[in-house]
């Protein structure tokens, strides 16, 4: 078994990887991608090969602003609650996650959410908050920064942002199957299928995952116990995160772009058909 050490250049990161070429211990921030395996910084400096593109462990390409994405749905979600305090909760009817009719009360008349082809709300619902409670949208926004910047830096910004979006279908597919008659707002689904994909990636890099694991068991119980909580989109999201990350982080490097977008793919198509099915069952 492979001891776990800390990277050659940065002594407080342990690691379980290496240079291929010197066996020095690297992090992903000293990882460059190599024709086999990974090679550290100095290796490929010494073979003249400042031209290679350095990579994130799943392969993406290393940003300048590695946290890019993450600001830009932190400013998306904190846009769409600015519109909510200007135009009211019709907002959140308009944008909501349901798929039976309901009578919203001060959302309008009755409406039948995605059982009348509004297919738009099991994404705009992820970007939706109680405007009656900005704690709601000030803890999500707080998970998303501390979980999913260190996430993007990780995986790369197209990764990431497939992470983070096929999540939120998950979520809303859980959520259509469960509980069809509920307004679900919110982007913690996403969020958990962030959380499940940090743990993919600590055991991916030998990290000592009890950390994670606790914030996660915390999370899932306040998701069972605390009121007004979707716990069907938390799992849902979390579910499809896991198996996300799994086909990311674990795939082979000689088809490691095919495995990677295939299960990206796959877990669309499954949610997507889910959700079908599950808005079928209701309009029948």
């Amino acid at each position: 078994m492979d001891q776990t050490v800390c990277c050659y250049r940065h002594p407080d990161r342990e690691t379980g990887i290496r240079c291929t070429r010197c066996d020095k211990p690297i992090c992903p921030e000293c990882m460059v991608n190599a024709s086999v395996g990974f090679q550290c910084r100095d290796c490929v400096s010494q073979r003249g090969g400042t031209h290679v593109q350095p990579r994130t462990i799943a392969g993406g390409s290393v940003s300048a602003d590695p946290f890019l994405v993450t600001k830009i749905l932190i400013g998306l979600n904190i846009l769409v609650f600015v519109l909510e305090l200007a135009v009211g909760e019709r907002l959140v009817g308009d944008l909501g996650l349901y798929a039976k009719c309901v009578d919203l009360q001060t959302l309008g008349p009755a409406r039948c959410g995605v059982s009348d082809g509004e297919w738009y709300r099991v994404l705009t619902s992820a970007f939706v908050h109680d405007r009656t409670n900005p704690m709601h949208i000030i803890f999500n926004m707080l998970s998303l920064w501390w979980i999913g910047a260190p996430l993007e830096q990780r995986l790369g910004r197209a990764r990431y942002l497939a992470l983070y979006f096929v999540s939120a279908l998950g979520a809303s597919a859980a959520v259509l199957v469960i509980a069809p008659g509920s307004l679900t707002i919110g982007a913690s689904g996403a969020i958990f299928g962030l959380f499940g994909a940090t743990a993919v990636y600590m055991r991916r890099m030998r990290y000592d995952m009890r950390p994670v694991l606790v914030l996660l068991a915390l999370n899932i119980v306040f998701s069972f116990t605390w009121t007004n909580i979707s716990w069907q989109g938390h799992l849902g999201g979390l579910l499809t995160g896991t198996v996300v990350a799994i086909g990311m982080l674990y795939a082979p490097r000689d088809r490691r772009a095919l495995v990677q977008w295939g299960t990206c793919a796959a877990m669309l198509v499954i949610s997507l058909v889910v959700s079908a099915v599950a808005v079928a069952q209701v309009t029948s």
